[in-house]
C-alpha cells in the first residue's frame, strides 16, 4: 500500500458482483489504495444486522492485482467487522459503500445495507461515505464518476467528528442534468409498506411486502428529499457516536429516577 495513497475499505448490500460497486472501484482505485468486502448475495434491507446463528465463511476473489478482494455469506456490517478484525493489515483511512441502486434519502437510511456498513465502520472511529443513486432501473453510472474521488479527498481533508459519516445521494436522472452538491438534513419521507399477497400452488398465501413512497407534507427544503427532488446530490452528515437524546435526559432524569425511591 502506497503511503501517498489513502487507503480505502468498500463494501455494499447490493452484493460483490453489482455494477454499483464496480463503479465505485472505478472510481477511486486510480487514486487511492483499494481492499473490498462485501456480501456474496444482495442484502439490501438488513440495516446494522449481523449474523450470530450461522458461521461466516469467507471467500477469495479475482478482481484485480493491486486490489484485495474477499467476499463473505454475512452482512454489509459482517463485512466490515471481518475486514478489519481478520481481513486487512492496517486500519483504513474511510470506508466507502454503494453505490447503491435507489435511494437512502430520508428515513430509508434507517433500513439501509449501504449505510450499516459504514455506519459499523464510524462505531470505531472510521470515518465513511455511503453513496446511492435515486434511480433504481439502470442508474447512469458514469454520470456520477467525477463527484466521488474529490468528495472522498475533501472529507480526508476535513474531516467530520468522530462518530459521524455522510450519506450521499445522487439524484434521478443525473445523466441528464446534476445542478450540484448541497450539505442537506436528513429527510423525512419514507416508504410505506404495501404487502403484495399471492397464492402458493398449495393454497396457502404469501406476500411480498413491497412498497410506495410517502412523502412527509412538512419536509424541510433543505433535507435531502427536497434537493434531490430539484437535482441536486444531497450530502447529509449522521451523526452515530452519541446516540443519547440529552433534552430527554435532562427533562426525565430527576422524575424517572423518582419511581424507585425507597
Amino acid at each position: 500500500m502506497s503511503p501517498h495513497r489513502p487507503f480505502l475499505l468498500m463494501t455494499n448490500d447490493d452484493g460483490i458482483h453489482a455494477p454499483g460497486l464496480k463503479h465505485l472501484w472505478e472510481a477511486v482505485h486510480e487514486s487511492a489504495d483499494v481492499a473490498i468486502v462485501a456480501p456474496q448475495t444482495e442484502k439490501s434491507g438488513c440495516g446494522l444486522s449481523i449474523t450470530w446463528a450461522k458461521p461466516l465463511r469467507i471467500h477469495t476473489m479475482i478482481w484485480d492485482k493491486n486490489t484485495p478482494a474477499w467476499c463473505l455469506n454475512g452482512t454489509p456490517a459482517d463485512c466490515v467487522k471481518m475486514g478489519l478484525s481478520v481481513l486487512l493489515k492496517k486500519k483504513p483511512d474511510l470506508i466507502i459503500s454503494g453505490i447503491n441502486r435507489g435511494s437512502n434519502s430520508g428515513r430509508t437510511i434507517l433500513y439501509s445495507g449501504t449505510v450499516g456498513g459504514v455506519i459499523e465502520g464510524a462505531l470505531k472511529g472510521i470515518p465513511g461515505i455511503a453513496f446511492s443513486f435515486s434511480d433504481v432501473e439502470a442508474p447512469p453510472l458514469s454520470a456520477t464518476k467525477q463527484y466521488i474521488f474529490p468528495l472522498i479527498q475533501h472529507l480526508l481533508k476535513h474531516p467530520l467528528p468522530t462518530g459521524t459519516f455522510l450519506n450521499v445521494n445522487f439524484p434521478c436522472n443525473a445523466k441528464d442534468e446534476i445542478k450540484g452538491l448541497k450539505m442537506a438534513k436528513q429527510g423525512k419521507g419514507y416508504w410505506v409498506e404495501a404487502p403484495d399477497q399471492r397464492i402458493h400452488p398449495e393454497g396457502l398465501p404469501y406476500y411480498w411486502l413491497g412498497g410506495k413512497w410517502g412523502a412527509a407534507p412538512d419536509e424541510d427544503p433543505e433535507s435531502d428529499v427536497a434537493l434531490l427532488e430539484q437535482g441536486y446530490i444531497a450530502a447529509v452528515p449522521i451523526h452515530v457516536g452519541h446516540m443519547t437524546d440529552l433534552e430527554a435526559f435532562k427533562n426525565q432524569k430527576a422524575l424517572t429516577e423518582k419511581l424507585f425511591d425507597i
